[in-house]
């Protein structure tokens, strides 16, 4: 283990990292990751900071932030954004953009190859696609 530089030392004298137990909590730790963030021209100090404030984020919501369960085309645009994707990205799993552009407005259901290409591509289980 490495020992902490004087500079670490004051950051988590500044911001103690501590488990995040109520909305007030987690809103001042994600300030305090967003005003490092904000600093730009990070430093080793500062991504092992921010790797434990995120830690703490991610416990926290994970346990009282159930994330909403989504599937079939739903999952599809959310992961489309996610990913920063458009629908001409994907011709090569759906042929053309016009089917896609059809599968994502619910005119054209999601072939069986194409939702195994869509859970390869986006490294999921094909059965999230189905709804």
């Amino acid at each position: 283990m490495k020992t902490p530089t004087s500079y670490y030392i004051e950051l988590i004298t500044t911001f103690p990292p501590r488990p995040i137990t109520n909305e007030a909590e987690l809103i001042a730790t994600q300030n305090q990751i967003n005003s490092l963030l904000d600093k730009g021209n990070l430093i080793q100090d500062d991504r092992d900071y921010l790797k434990v404030l995120g830690t703490l984020v991610y416990d926290y919501e994970d346990k009282n932030e159930p994330m909403p369960t989504l599937k079939g085309v739903e999952l599809l645009k959310a992961l489309l954004e996610e990913s920063n994707l458009q629908p001409k990205d994907l011709p090569s799993i759906c042929q053309s953009e016009s089917i896609i552009l059809e599968i994502l407005d619910r005119r054209r259901e999601l072939t069986a190859s194409q939702i195994k290409e869509l859970a390869a591509f986006f490294h999921i289980s094909p059965a999230a696609f189905f709804e």
